[in-house]
């Protein structure tokens, strides 16, 4: 265990990583960030902070010329009085192909099991959070806000509150624009576009991150044991056809359309809010629309709000998300 400043780094060994299909690592870091004059005899709430995709938790500790790293961002929030002293955990859910979208997948590994049946356990039985799903907070940002998403839909029993900030939603505007770059970019061999992203030296072409997404995603929502990759496309290969019967696997695994299998859970949270930008440059703020339109429809309880921003250096909502959870913890 090693402390610096407020943060907490852990090396935890996960048995469900153990045998992923990719060979990624099974033994990693998990960041706890623990509130000032952390006191062990207190109990805290909890958040859990996802990554967006290409992300994992450490790297919201990066120094930034202009913006604080998410423990600076704390203790200032904390220290202001804005919000009550929590603990925050960052964990490491990347994988070879840029992510995991925080669901279990055969080509991928379980990363929805790994966060829900062992590192929430873990930082249970480690630090000082106060055990129970109504003072349990799950956020985070594009693939994180899709994580958080995905947590309050199946594990509201485990977490009671969820933010999520241009959460992937409404999959055909956000991910169909990126398939025609994907065709071009990964030219027939997905596994050679990935090896071009783990050699830094390789120029990266202007589709090519267009089709690392479309690479990744395929491995979370659609992946097949008896492909060639371990995982199906949702377009031909030779010609750049939408696929129909991939594109209705990746569907499934939607937001929007996951809302009615979820009506229960989601109403049972202590929050729910969503956040997008208007100029998102995936459409999220519409994604954001069509899920609160859909929420809506099933009388589920919510907070929406846009922000004049885009996709891109928009940390500075973790704040309001923040504010939000704390504020939450407060209500009966």
């Amino acid at each position: 265990m090693n402390r610096i400043n407020q943060t907490v780094t852990i090396q935890h060994q996960s048995a469900i990583l153990r045998n992923n299909a990719l060979g990624d690592r099974y033994i990693r870091d998990i960041i706890v960030y623990l509130p000032p004059h952390y006191d062990e005899t207190k109990q805290y709430p909890s958040v859990y902070v996802l990554s967006g995709f290409t992300g994992r938790g450490r790297m919201m500790l990066n120094d930034s010329a202009f913006a604080p790293n998410f423990a600076d961002r704390m203790d200032a929030l904390i220290n202001a009085g804005k919000i009550q002293p929590m603990i925050a955990v960052l964990p490491d859910c990347f994988t070879h192909y840029g992510g995991s979208q925080y669901i279990n997948s055969t080509a991928t590994g379980n990363y929805e099991d790994y966060l829900t049946q062992e590192i929430v356990p873990f930082v249970d039985a480690t630090f000082s959070t106060v055990k129970d799903r109504d003072f349990r907070a799950v956020m985070g940002k594009s693939s994180g806000g899709y994580g958080a998403l995905i947590m309050a839909m199946r594990h509201a029993g485990i977490f009671g509150l969820a933010c999520s900030t241009a959460g992937d939603a409404y999959f055909e505007h956000c991910y169909l624009q990126d398939i025609p770059k994907a065709f071009r970019a990964i030219k027939g061999d997905p596994q050679k576009l990935v090896e071009k992203f783990w050699d830094e030296e390789a120029k990266k072409g202007k589709d090519d991150f267009s089709g690392l997404n479309i690479v990744g995603m395929s491995a979370c929502y659609s992946p097949n044991p008896d492909s060639e990759f371990g995982f199906d496309l949702p377009y031909d290969l030779e010609t750049g056809e939408i696929r129909q019967e991939i594109w209705e696997k990746w569907l499934e695994h939607d937001p929007v359309r996951l809302v009615e299998k979820s009506v229960e859970n989601l109403k049972s949270l202590k929050l729910l809010f969503i956040d997008a930008g208007t100029s998102d440059e995936f459409f999220l703020d519409i994604g954001a629309k069509i899920l609160c339109e859909r929420l809506g429809k099933f009388d589920i309880p919510h907070i929406a709000e846009e922000f004049d921003g885009g996709h891109f250096n928009v940390s500075y909502r973790q704040n309001r998300s923040l504010e939000m959870i704390s504020e939450a913890l407060g209500k009966n």
